[in-house]
């Protein structure tokens, strides 16, 4: 009975002692892949300094203006459709699943990096804020350090675009600093330099001469400063703060128009009295504008919002104006929104992710990284057309299956589910 007790202790202390390890594993591995950028470099006044790493002209009213109704609206259309995706890491294409050594555990490992990027944040939380600079200045940044963990390959943090220096003579070396994040007012010698596998950063309308990115708010800067300007304008001349209209007396002595400006400010202003006048010659009212809504200029804030609108891609149905819409047109511009503005910045965020992240930093260059809900716009669509293949034998049960995330059956369901569908 001693025996067999003495042995279980072994057995429970030698669990603990492995799973210690493999916490202690774990740890070393976090360890190494320290955050080297600065996660709020903006607290701080900008001030640039034109030398080697060469910062993003980008004005400073940017961030603000993304907080305005009109331009979160459109920011918030693209980003929470592409943030709420269903997203697979897959095999690449041209590459044979069988040839991929451990590939169960890489495919698991790269889901478990990407579903937790770091100690803070998700996968959404850390697209989103990517998204949020690509659309505001034209810059998305990820930085990324390899861990050498097989279950977690690499650790990823948000960095903000606008604090990152790329530098002009980087030659393409793998070992020569490509960019940099600098603190405001920070000389460029305690610039913390990055390599061009240690931080994705990514591109909106890129240009031959000019190795920074366009963003939409960048494109419609004028026209969101022009909208709060009439918005303002509009604002206060319907709350009558800005009077319209003037009070015009004949042959009246300097006197009795003071006298009259008094009366009129201390009994008759915001008292809603009925104002009595007694005077020989009746007063006249000067109108200076229409005293309608077209004083309000309501019909050029609809073409600066219809400007912003043409600015990010969408329709201007997705900005609140619903003028000649219906059924069938808002179906046309809801596609159009997808194809135009949602669907090309998510192909170029899994490119980056596939590019930099799986080949660059960790080195595993035979996966992929794929939206599942690119193909079609809404589920019925998709499905009808995945069946429709599947049907005339174009694709089989695990190739849908696989465009789907799911993963694939026993040959024998698959030759029962092929049977079936016939």
């Amino acid at each position: 009975m001693r025996v067999k007790v003495g042995e279980q202790l072994r057995e429970i202390w030698q669990q603990v002692r492995n799973g210690g390890q493999a916490r202690s594993t774990e740890l070393e591995a976090a360890a190494e892949a320290e955050r080297r950028t600065l996660a709020l470099p903006a607290i701080l006044s900008p001030v640039q300094f034109p030398w080697r790493h060469l910062p993003k002209p980008t004005p400073l009213n940017l961030r603000r203006f993304a907080e305005t109704p009109i331009v979160r609206r459109a920011i918030n259309v693209i980003k929470d459709r592409i943030a709420s995706m269903d997203w697979q890491v897959r095999v690449r294409r041209g590459v044979n699943p069988g040839d991929v050594a451990y590939l169960e555990r890489k495919l698991r490992s790269l889901r478990r990096m990407l579903e937790e990027p770091n100690e803070v944040d998700g996968f959404r939380t850390l697209i989103e804020q990517v998204i949020e600079d690509a659309l505001t200045g034209g810059f998305g940044a990820i930085e990324m350090e390899a861990t050498g963990d097989s279950e977690r390959p690499a650790m990823l943090w948000p960095v903000d675009g606008a604090s990152i220096r790329i530098n002009a003579k980087w030659d393409g070396q793998a070992e020569t600093p490509r960019y940099a994040q600098a603190l405001p007012g920070q000389l460029e010698s305690s610039a913390v330099e990055l390599r061009d596998d240690q931080l994705m950063y990514i591109r909106m309308n890129p240009r031959s001469f000019t190795p920074f990115g366009l963003g939409p708010l960048e494109v419609a800067f004028e026209t969101v400063n022009q909208f709060l300007s009439a918005h303002r304008f509009a604002g206060k001349l319907a709350a009558n703060s800005v009077a319209q209209y003037a009070l015009w007396l004949n042959e009246a002595t300097p006197a009795q128009h003071e006298r009259l400006i008094r009366w009129w400010q201390d009994e008759i202003e915001g008292t809603g009295r009925v104002p009595l006048l007694s005077t020989e010659q009746k007063p006249e009212v000067l109108r200076f504008a229409q005293g309608t809504d077209a004083d309000l200029r309501l019909a050029w804030q609809e073409f600066l919002i219809r400007m912003i609108a043409n600015a990010f891609g969408l329709p201007p149905l997705m900005l609140g104006l619903e003028a000649d819409v219906n059924r069938s047109t808002a179906a046309e511009m809801a596609d159009e929104a997808f194809r135009g503005a949602i669907s090309p910045l998510a192909m170029l965020m899994a490119g980056h992710i596939t590019r930099d992240l799986f080949g660059k930093c960790i080195g595993w260059r035979e996966f992929e990284f794929v939206f599942n809900e690119l193909s079609a716009r809404d589920e019925e669509t998709e499905l009808a057309v995945q069946v429709q293949l599947l049907q005339a034998g174009v694709l089989t049960v695990n190739e849908v299956r696989a465009m789907r995330g799911l993963g694939p059956l026993e040959p024998g369901q698959e030759v029962h589910s092929e049977v079936s569908s016939s």
